[in-house]
């Protein structure tokens, strides 16, 4: 299994959306010591900004901000990325938010306070699950593949057995 040492030498970038500056700057400092490329956003409205004028592969962003909150950041943003992954950060925790924010794509969310253990580990855990679920799409792929091939290689030695029976 990928680990985030793995997933790491492909460089993979994140989005911090945090309206608190010193939240903000400590994830955005703590990605880098990881080793990922991290690119922080004041503001809904700004995260949106910088991810329609690059690719990201992860979205960190606190629920709640002025204008734009992070559930609505994270509606505009899988309309332009389904795949990219979501992480939500809340202070105030409730099953309604946590499963609307599933059903609207998040792949998990953050509780504060929270540790840097428990950041680096959903991370590599969403990393390792998007890597999974491109190698089963891709291995499901070459089984289609080979499905239908068979069958056409099968009718074409059966015809040419024929021709060279002759």
């Amino acid at each position: 299994m990928a680990t985030l040492g793995d997933l790491k030498k492909i460089h993979k970038r994140v989005l911090v959306v945090d309206d608190d500056d010193a939240i903000r700057d400590v994830l955005c400092q703590y990605m880098k010591i990881i080793g990922l490329d991290a690119v922080c956003a004041a503001s809904g409205e700004e995260g949106l900004k910088a991810f329609t004028k690059g690719h990201f592969d992860i979205v960190i962003s606190d629920i709640k901000m002025a204008n734009m909150d992070g559930l609505t950041l994270l509606n505009e943003i899988k309309q332009i990325d389904p795949d990219v992954l979501f992480i939500l950060i809340t202070g105030y925790p409730s099953v309604e938010t946590v499963l609307e924010a599933m059903k609207k794509g998040a792949v998990d969310y953050l509780v504060k306070p929270f540790q840097f253990d428990e950041i680096k580990m959903k991370i590599e855990r969403a990393l390792v699950e998007k890597d999974m679920n491109s190698q089963l799409k891709s291995n499901r792929g070459m089984i289609w593949s080979l499905i239908i091939s068979i069958p056409v290689w099968l009718v074409l030695g059966i015809i040419l057995a024929k021709l060279l029976m002759r």
